[in-house]
């Protein structure tokens, strides 16, 4: 993957706000919920087009729950947005009484999820939110690579009935995705023999660049962009698991409960195999540059690869 300096540069919650401003048009019954950062979310772009359908909760995440599953069960599709340590950090129980036990058609977006936050600190880095969710019965996890799969999920889910979670991000990197956003069918970013790298959100971005080091230390790694978490793409899983030696995945989320709890739970009950699971392990984040927290935490392009390569190493030479 070649990085292009003219390349466009997006956030994923930017993508979700595109989306919000277009479903406003397609669809009347779509209602947009905030907790007081709906500039920062970008659900701002649906206010400025659709004030009527915009409902201010103020900093009462608990009540901002409480109300979309009402207006579900009034036959809108509400969309209820705030920062990943408040929505489902600050409400997760009203998430689980109110909308999944009930199954109602709530879509919950979080954004400034995970280690790239940067100078908000440890408060704020939410990296447990997919474990939280992955537990809690009748909701979806969908986690974007970029603008371009962000603002697709998001048109997609509309038309999904029950709960669905979408973890949105702070920082900007390229559109680098080309396929079409399916629920619970992963994407096969580059092919290779000898390990796989199965990624999700911000990590898919890093991870193909991982490869390019590897590939230089003569490794051919295949790498999928595992967007949805729940239901997890368990053909590609085991696909996988059958065609190169390894698996490991990646994820900017504890390595307990999220992504690689899910992959290990699919081997282990199917076909194991031997797998590495990297992100936080199990300590919070700090205050920071995004760019320098991915590198202390082994999150970036150099970390990837090095513990790619001595994760297979350490199995096969």
């Amino acid at each position: 993957m070649n990085d292009n300096n003219n390349q466009e540069m997006m956030a994923t919650r930017d993508g979700f706000g595109k989306a919000l401003a277009e479903l406003g048009e397609e669809n009347k019954n779509i209602v947009v919920l905030a907790a007081s950062v709906g500039d920062s979310t970008r659900a701002f772009k649906f206010k400025e087009k659709f004030p009527d359908r915009y409902i201010e909760a103020g900093i009462a995440e608990q009540n901002m729950i409480g109300m979309a599953a009402g207006l579900a069960l009034a036959g809108k599709i509400p969309f209820a947005s705030s920062f990943a340590t408040f929505l489902p950090g600050r409400c997760y129980d009203q998430i689980r009484q109110s909308v999944c036990y009930s199954n109602k058609n709530v879509k919950l977006v979080s954004t400034h999820a995970g280690l790239t936050v940067g100078e908000d600190g440890a408060t704020h880095q939410m990296m447990e939110d997919i474990a939280m969710m992955r537990a809690t019965p009748n909701i979806k996890i969908i986690v974007p690579a970029d603008a371009r799969e962000a603002f697709q999920a998001t048109k997609a889910i509309a038309n999904i009935n029950g709960p669905v979670y979408m973890r949105l991000g702070r920082i900007k990197l390229p559109l680098y995705t080309k396929t079409n956003f399916d629920l619970g069918i992963a994407n096969t970013m580059k092919e290779g023999n000898d390990l796989t790298i199965i990624a999700t959100g911000h990590m898919v971005y890093y991870s193909l660049k991982a490869t390019q080091i590897l590939e230089n230390e003569g490794m051919d790694v295949r790498v999928i962009n595992m967007h949805t978490i729940k239901p997890i793409d368990k053909k590609a899983i085991l696909k996988a698991a059958e065609e190169t030696k390894a698996i490991m995945t990646v994820e900017e989320h504890q390595i307990n409960g999220g992504l690689g709890s899910a992959v290990a739970e699919v081997l282990a009950q199917n076909k194991p195999t031997p797998l590495k699971i990297h992100g936080m392990k199990d300590i919070f984040g700090e205050s920071g540059k995004a760019n320098s927290l991915l590198e202390k935490y082994k999150l970036d392009e150099k970390g990837i690869a090095e513990t790619a390569k001595e994760f297979y190493d350490n199995l096969f030479k």
